[in-house]
């Protein structure tokens, strides 16, 4: 990952030491009626998942240079700080759309807000700030997202004929707006089965800042908690999902619990080639990343799309214009499709002792 600070010469060019950008920035116009479009995203961190520089950020540039137009993309890596001190530089840099994933809605509520009053145009990226001013916002249907997960779970369950299964939660940040959605789709699925005493339901937490470390040690202790008997673990992502597992493969229990993600990550497809992960949940990030980018160019240039969606912001009571996308379930048998797609490589993947695994799946 590159990292750096934005620096901007007299005339308005970047530096040589500024992060990536393409484009010839030939405005230096200070009534600002002719400003050359330029994008700036921040990212927000790259240890929560690995897609945030292996996928978005690739598509993103990929998007951006075959536009033509001039970007700069940074990481805040999970510093509330860097992330504001990123959004002033950019601003300050003459970006004239700013994108952002949000590390908590205060922080990019701060950040929205100031963009707005300097007269940057704003998209919310992948997760929606809370009673924020972005004039769009780009994600999947995230309450869809943990519905796949909590019906995953059920399916995996059901195959190993596991009878009232103590299901234990780790939920994602608690600060992040989509690990909330996320937890109203699984919810939607588990709590009749909870309510019915179909399902016993165990331990619970969330994981602050999406931090793996952190989920094996809390789910040590959920594991401890419930000595030693929890037979399916709904896990927000694959990073948690993974620290789960981890935790399981000390105490010989990887493969006979069930276990979820999202993200369709290199290592947790690999987990569920080898048994030890029961399903994740693969969002087809170059969609979102195309969307997003193609928002952000016409704003960028002074121009506004429709996008025929909304999504009703509960804190600020604000319909902001939305662009939503479907994630899709994946299981063993279909990972060879998130391969397909292009996200990932067989390479990355069917690795050593993996490519027999990735054959006996269908992977050529």
């Amino acid at each position: 990952m590159r990292k750096g600070i934005l620096t901007i010469a007299a005339v308005g060019l970047l530096t040589a030491g500024a992060l990536t950008a393409c484009g010839d920035d030939s405005s230096n116009d200070p009534s600002g009626s002719a400003k050359t479009p330029k994008i700036g995203v921040i990212l927000p961190d790259s240890k929560s998942s690995v897609r945030w520089e292996t996928a978005d950020r690739r598509f993103l540039e990929e998007a951006f240079k075959a536009a033509g137009v001039q970007y700069d993309i940074q990481n805040a890596q999970n510093d509330k700080t860097a992330f504001q001190t990123i959004a002033d530089q950019m601003i300050t840099g003459g970006v004239t759309a700013l994108m952002i994933v949000n590390l908590d809605s205060g922080t990019g509520k701060a950040v929205l807000d100031k963009a707005k009053s300097q007269g940057v145009a704003t998209i919310d990226y992948d997760r929606l700030t809370l009673g924020g001013s972005a004039q769009y916002y780009v994600s999947f249907d995230n309450e869809t997202v943990g519905k796949l997960q909590g019906e995953g779970l059920t399916k995996c369950l059901t195959e190993k004929g596991v009878k009232n299964p103590v299901v234990a939660y780790l939920n994602g940040s608690p600060t992040d707006n989509n690990a909330t959605l996320f937890k109203a789709g699984y919810d939607s699925v588990l709590k009749p089965k909870f309510d019915s005493k179909e399902y016993v339901k165990g331990p619970e937490d969330a994981v602050p800042a999406w931090d793996n470390a952190q989920a094996a040690t809390i789910f040590e202790q959920q594991l401890t908690k419930a000595n030693g008997k929890i037979d399916g673990v709904l896990s927000a992502n694959d990073g948690l999902g993974n620290a789960a597992i981890s935790i399981l493969k000390k105490n010989k229990l990887n493969g006979k619990v069930p276990v979820t993600g999202q993200d369709a990550s290199v290592e947790g497809l690999q987990n569920i080639l080898v048994g030890d992960q029961c399903m994740t949940v693969y969002k087809a990030v170059r969609e979102e990343a195309k969307a997003a980018s193609d928002l952000a160019i016409a704003l960028a240039k002074g121009e506004k799309k429709e996008t025929g969606q909304t999504v009703k912001d509960p804190e600020g009571g604000r319909d902001v214009p939305s662009v939503l996308l479907t994630p899709k379930a994946i299981y063993k048998d279909t990972v060879k499709d998130v391969i397909a797609d292009g996200y990932v490589t067989k390479e990355q993947v069917c690795t050593g002792t993996y490519a027999k695994l990735c054959a006996e799946a269908g992977i050529s």
